[in-house]
């Protein structure tokens, strides 16, 4: 069986960040930004998120929550500051920006982040429910799962996928309404080709902060798909998001 990814903290210098990284996905999304931030000075911490990772997609959807996800991203917070980090910014992923989001909105001692192709403002248009029952059963078929095991496994997902992606719809329209509660410098990148979530959604959320009179960094790669951290946008990424780190630490 293939190793799985894990949690990764590279220790640098005083200022940290947080990178949470997207549904389905694991540290690995967010790991060569991590180190890029690290050759700069800056300890990274990237958690993952309850029930990824495991091998086994099913503990998404019967271990991951809402709830538990966004504990996941303050324990992170915390594990830094235990550690004696006081000044601290997190990012987030796709779903990752969306409890980037959240803590932005309740913890007014972060210094900043933002999000990286996320659909915290959006029309709940995406391509999950049909991306996530093909990326398990590539799953199952790698750990030489006969056709009927994958059958019948991607069945029981596809039943009960709609429940997980209703209760992180709720979430994300709780973080939409407490925008106005973000104090800090907010980044927002948001690729062109995105083949996961519209590619109007960073242009959207930025349009509501602005309203509500806060500062935003506004990034489009209008030749880039959904993850930004890997594909042909990444080093474009990595420059922006240093040069934003240094306006906020």
């Amino acid at each position: 069986m293939q190793r799985q990814p894990e949690p990764f903290l590279f220790e640098k210098g005083p200022q940290a960040v947080v990178l949470l990284h997207a549904f389905a996905g694991s540290s690995n999304d967010v790991r060569m930004l991590g180190r890029c931030l690290q050759r700069n000075g800056y300890t990274v911490c990237g958690p993952i998120f309850t029930g990824h990772a495991t091998g086994e997609p099913k503990d998404i959807l019967t271990q991951g929550s809402p709830t538990q996800w966004l504990q996941d991203a303050r324990n992170a917070v915390d594990q830094l500051r235990q550690a004696g980090h006081e000044q601290i910014a997190v990012f987030g992923l796709s779903l990752g920006g969306i409890f980037a989001t959240r803590l932005l909105e309740e913890d007014s001692k972060l210094a900043g982040g933002g999000v990286f192709s996320s659909p915290v403002v959006s029309d709940h248009d995406t391509n999950v429910p049909k991306m996530f029952p093909k990326m398990a059963a590539h799953t199952y078929r790698d750990q030489h799962f006969d056709q009927d095991q994958v059958d019948q496994s991607v069945k029981w997902i596809k039943q009960r996928l709609p429940i997980q992606l209703g209760k992180i719809n709720q979430f994300s329209s709780r973080v939409r309404r407490e925008l106005s509660q973000i104090s800090k410098p907010f980044f927002i990148a948001q690729g062109g080709q995105d083949e996961m979530i519209s590619s109007q959604s960073g242009a959207r959320l930025e349009k509501m902060l602005t309203s509500y009179g806060k500062k935003v960094d506004y990034y489009f790669y209008e030749n880039a798909s959904h993850v930004l951290t890997v594909n042909s946008a990444h080093h474009q990424l990595e420059t922006d998001v240093l040069k934003y780190l240094t306006t906020i630490f």
